[in-house]
């Protein structure tokens, strides 16, 4: 029984110094193995691997994409001297995790520091060549590529890559907007004057047309009742001739007719005239014989 206590004792230990011995990367992760505080092996591939026990120790790094995203807006100062506050997120993730480990000790606070004054830099170059319009919306596609380029470029020698970069706000101080959005203010009502203005003048120059289209058609219908009208009394004149010359007394005699309705059509009318007069011939009898006048 007292020789069974060292043995245990032993196998504990051999138990402990195999399971120091050995270690496990995952396929989302790289390792590096360290011998006495000094890089001695990157370890890439997934699986089982061994080290020496108290020699060596090993530091396991993601290999996944991150995210930079700073709390706080950085200021920028555009092409004119306008002030924009930007709010931005990194994508990025580690290829040489040799050469991370080297540049920023594998401490990820300090390669996002190193991200975001790279980040800061860039956009503070490229904010600096450009109006507030293409900051804001007109090149900012183009602005995001440039600045993912020139970062990655710079931030590849700290074992870095530079997924994306992306700006999720672009807004303007609050002592700048103010005096921003009344310009705004005041060009929108210019141009609204403006529009007031042309839609004005199109609506006078429509009715202006209108009118006279209208007095076009007036006259052009009044010539054509006018020629409708002659040609009607032309008719009516030819239609009277030829009923004249069928029966010219009968058509005498009916005139006259005509005549003594319309003149004797009162009853306190009154005409002088000799019994001789032609105007009487109808009231003579058939022998020729003048009547008397006669008062109505």
């Amino acid at each position: 029984m007292r020789a069974l206590g060292p043995i245990l004792a032993l196998l504990v230990v051999i138990v402990l110094l195999v399971s120091s011995a050995l270690f496990t990367v995952d396929q989302r992760q790289n390792a590096i193995v360290f011998q006495l505080g000094e890089v001695k092996e990157v370890v890439q591939k997934p699986g089982l691997h061994f080290k020496w026990p108290l020699l060596q120790n090993v530091r396991l790094f993601d290999m996944r994409i991150l995210t930079f995203d700073d709390a706080e807006p950085l200021r920028f100062l555009t092409q004119g001297n306008r002030p924009v506050l930007v709010d931005s997120f990194v994508k990025w993730r580690i290829t040489d995790v040799k050469q991370y480990y080297v540049s920023v000790q594998g401490d990820e606070f300090r390669a996002a520091t190193r991200i975001k004054q790279t980040v800061s830099g860039v956009l503070r170059d490229e904010f600096g060549a450009r109006i507030l319009h293409d900051v804001v919306s007109g090149e900012r596609e183009a602005i995001m590529s440039r600045v993912r380029e020139k970062v990655d470029q710079d931030l590849k020698r700290i074992g870095v890559e530079i997924i994306d970069v992306r700006l999720k706000r672009v807004d303007l101080p609050q002592d700048v907007s103010e005096s921003v959005y009344r310009r705004m203010e005041a060009e929108r009502k210019r141009i609204a004057n403006e529009l007031r203005s042309t839609g004005a003048a199109e609506a006078e120059k429509i009715r202006a047309d209108a009118d006279r289209q209208r007095e076009v058609l007036l006259a052009e219908a009044y010539r054509d009742a006018q020629r409708v009208r002659g040609e009607g009394d032309a008719k009516a004149a030819a239609i009277y001739a030829a009923a004249f010359n069928q029966n010219p007394e009968f058509f005498a005699f009916y005139r006259s007719m005509e005549a003594y309705r319309n003149t004797f059509r009162g009853r306190n009318d009154l005409m002088v005239l000799e019994p001789n007069s032609d105007f009487l011939r109808y009231f003579r009898d058939s022998m020729g014989k003048p009547t008397q006048p006669q008062k109505k």
